[in-house]
């Protein structure tokens, strides 16, 4: 990254952070498919998937027959991008990048998308200018976020309170928020929709999900670590992030109910 970009800090720690997050990729499996269906993604066309992570996006839009490249800011998802398209006997280049700034020429790709990923870009202008430079006229941008009213978009605020970011990078839940969103790409877009869906992860009791999210989801495991000397305000965190899951998770069906917001539109 060039050293003359303001939150080059910022990425380098985001960079570590997810570093962990490969094993939630049973979960996010399914929402991609949900993803690259809403697209429209075919054969033929050449796609970018941009935060790719362990590539599951990219290995579905891949197994459609589309020509694939993911990008994503941590190399050890890219590792495992890489395997999980090799597992499926599929050539997808996968690169390190950053979404602010992305390696490809104008109007390059049919279809751009991002699965919870451009979300964490720390200024939403200057990565919805990239990923719309990259996208031929005509062509689609579709991505998943997380409302910011829901359990996600909640768990992000709790972190930002007890780990809040850099002045001037925007919260990634506002990427969830449908009248942000069509700020954000007014006059650049056309056919802008919107469409809610469910991701279900497996859970045995909410304390059953907090442990799993202190070793895979980064901005968790961060804010642990920032209390593992504070033993009070670890069992706080604890018990805020547990209180939040209860009211997401259903006994019944023994899953964590976490809804997400799918957009499309396309470039004008």
């Amino acid at each position: 990254m060039s050293s003359q970009d303001p939150f080059a800090g910022f990425k380098s720690i985001q960079k570590e952070v997810w570093s962990t997050f490969a094993p939630m990729e049973t979960f996010t499996t399914p929402p991609a498919a949900r993803l690259v269906n809403f697209a429209g993604i075919v054969a033929g066309q050449s796609v970018l998937d941009v935060g790719c992570g362990t590539g599951v996006t990219t290995v579905t839009a891949a197994r459609r027959g589309a020509k694939v490249r993911g990008l994503d800011l941590t190399p050890v998802l890219l590792e495992r991008a890489r395997e999980n398209a090799a597992l499926a006997t599929l050539d997808i280049d996968f690169r390190e990048g950053d979404a602010e700034n992305l390696p490809y020429g104008n109007g390059e790709f049919d279809a751009v998308i991002s699965q919870f990923g451009h979300m964490f870009a720390p200024r939403p202008e200057v990565a919805v200018s990239e990923m719309l430079r990259v996208l031929k006229p005509g062509g689609i941008i579709a991505f998943s976020t997380w409302p910011p009213h829901l359990f996600t978009g909640r768990m992000f605020a709790l972190v930002g309170r007890h780990l809040p970011p850099p002045e001037g990078v925007a919260p990634p839940v506002l990427w969830g928020d449908p009248k942000i969103i069509a700020d954000r790409l007014a006059g650049k877009v056309g056919d802008l929709s919107f469409e809610m869906d469910l991701m279900a992860p497996s859970a045995l009791s909410p304390q059953h999900v907090r442990r799993m999210m202190e070793t895979s989801v980064g901005p968790i495991i961060k804010v642990v670590q920032q209390y593992k000397d504070e033993p009070d305000k670890l069992k706080s965190l604890r018990a805020e992030l547990e209180a939040l899951i209860t009211e997401f998770f259903d006994p019944s069906a023994n899953v964590l109910r976490q809804q997400f917001l799918m957009t499309k539109a396309r470039k004008i």
